[in-house]
C-alpha cells in the first residue's frame, strides 16, 4: 500500500511538473542602500509569453547555466514570488536551476548576493552583519512588487522564502524564526565538529552587545507567507519558542548522504521536530549531498576545483552509486512546487502532500 501511494504521489508531482510551462524572462539590477552602504546585485526570472532569443544564464566553465530570454516582457497576469537565499560564499548563480524551474511554472523568482558571504565579497564587516540577510530579501521583495511592468505582478499573499545552508536560515529568520546567540554558541561546545560552528566562528556576528541583540532581534516581514530550507545551518540555534510558533508553513528537505559537518539529524531534522506538525513538512533524500543543492557541474569541473583550490571538488560530489544530480533536482522542484500550491494565499482546492522521505 506504501509503495502504491508513492508511486502515485510521483506521478503526480511529474505531471505537475509537466504542465503549464511558461517561457521565462530574466533581469539584472543592484539595489541601492544610501543609508547603510549595502548595495545589492539582484537577479530576477519570471514567467514571459515572449519568444525572443535565449541566452544561458550562470553557465560558465564549471557549472551549467539555464535557459531565459534578457529583459523580455513579462506575462499578464498576477504570479507567486519566491525569493532566494545562497549558502555561505555562494551566489545567486547556485540555484539557477531552481529558479528557472519555478519560473517555467509561472513564479517570480528573485535571487540576491548576501554582502559578505557571498563568493567574490568576503568583506568581514559585512559578513559580521548576518542579521543583514534577511533583510536583503525583504529588499528584493520590494523591489519587484514597485517594479510590476519589469517582472510582472506579484499575487497576494503569495510570497515565499527559499534558501540553500545559510540562506535556509535567513528564510527562516525571515518566516518569523528567532535566533539565540547564547544558545547556538553553547550548543558549538557540544557539538564543534559542525560546519555551522566553523563558519559562524569565521564571521563572527556575536562579537559587541549591539550586534548580539540583532542577531537575536525578530525580523519576520509578514509578506511571506512560506517557507522551504534546502539542507539548511545554523537551525541548531534558533529557538524552540520561535520554531513551534511559526506562522507559516515550511518545507523542510535534507541531503541524506552521511555527512560528520552537516548530519541531518542534528541539523534539518532536529529542525523538523521543533516545528508546527500540523503545518511542516520533511523530507530526506537519501542519495543527495549537502552540493546536490548547487548547479549541476559540467564533465571534468572536479578536476577543475580541485586545481583552484584543493579541496573544493566535493562541490561536484552527489551520493555514491545514486541518481544524477539533474534527477534529484527535478524532484526538488516538483516537491517545492506541490508545497508552494498550497500556500495560505491560493484559492484553488489543494491535495495535502506527505512527501516519502528517504527517496
Amino acid at each position: 500500500m506504501k509503495a502504491a501511494i508513492s508511486a502515485l504521489l510521483l506521478a503526480w508531482l511529474t505531471t505537475s511538473a509537466l504542465a503549464d510551462e511558461h517561457s521565462v524572462g530574466w533581469r539584472s539590477s543592484t539595489l541601492a542602500d544610501p543609508h547603510n552602504a549595502r548595495p545589492l546585485e539582484m537577479v530576477v526570472w519570471y514567467p514571459s509569453t515572449a519568444t525572443t532569443a535565449t541566452q544561458l544564464i550562470g553557465d560558465n566553465p564549471v557549472f551549467v547555466g539555464a535557459s531565459a530570454m534578457p529583459d523580455a516582457p513579462p506575462a499578464a497576469g498576477k504570479h507567486p514570488l519566491v525569493v532566494l537565499s545562497h549558502g555561505y560564499q555562494g551566489n545567486w548563480r547556485n540555484q539557477v536551476w531552481l529558479a528557472s524551474a519555478l519560473a517555467r511554472k509561472g513564479y517570480i523568482v528573485a535571487a540576491i548576493n548576501h554582502p559578505g558571504s557571498t563568493t567574490h565579497d568576503r568583506s568581514p564587516q559585512a559578513a559580521a552583519q548576518l542579521w543583514q540577510r534577511p533583510l536583503d530579501l525583504g529588499r528584493a521583495i520590494d523591489a519587484v512588487v514597485a517594479q510590476p511592468e519589469q517582472f510582472g505582478a506579484v499575487a497576494d499573499g503569495r510570497i515565499a522564502a527559499v534558501g540553500h545552508s545559510l540562506g535556509g536560515w535567513t528564510a527562516l529568520e525571515i518566516a518569523g524564526a528567532r535566533f539565540d546567540p547564547e544558545r547556538f554558541e553553547q550548543d558549538c561546545n557540544t557539538h564543534p565538529e559542525l560546519a555551522s560552528c566553523t563558519v559562524y566562528a569565521k564571521m563572527k556576528p556575536a562579537g559587541s552587545t549591539e550586534s548580539k541583540a540583532a542577531l537575536g532581534a525578530d525580523w519576520r516581514d509578514q509578506r511571506v507567507t512560506a517557507v522551504v530550507t534546502l539542507d539548511l545551518g545554523l537551525s541548531r540555534g534558533l529557538t524552540d519558542r520561535s520554531l513551534a510558533a511559526l506562522p507559516v508553513p515550511a518545507l523542510v528537505i535534507a541531503a541524506g548522504v552521511p555527512s560528520r559537518e552537516l548530519p541531518a539529524e542534528l541539523e534539518s531534522a532536529n529542525l523538523a521536530k521543533r516545528l508546527p506538525a500540523a503545518s511542516s513538512r520533511y523530507v530526506e533524500i537519501s542519495d543527495a549531498s549537502h552540493f546536490t543543492f548547487m548547479s549541476m557541474c559540467k564533465p571534468g569541473a572536479q578536476s577543475v576545483l580541485e586545481a583552484e583550490v584543493p579541496g573544493d571538488g566535493i562541490i561536484c560530489r552527489d551520493g555514491e552509486n545514486g541518481r544524477a544530480r539533474d534527477a534529484i533536482q527535478q524532484q526538488v522542484a516538483s516537491l517545492i512546487t506541490a508545497f508552494l500550491e498550497q500556500s495560505p494565499g491560493d484559492k484553488k482546492d489543494s491535495l495535502v502532500i506527505r512527501a516519502p522521505t528517504g527517496i
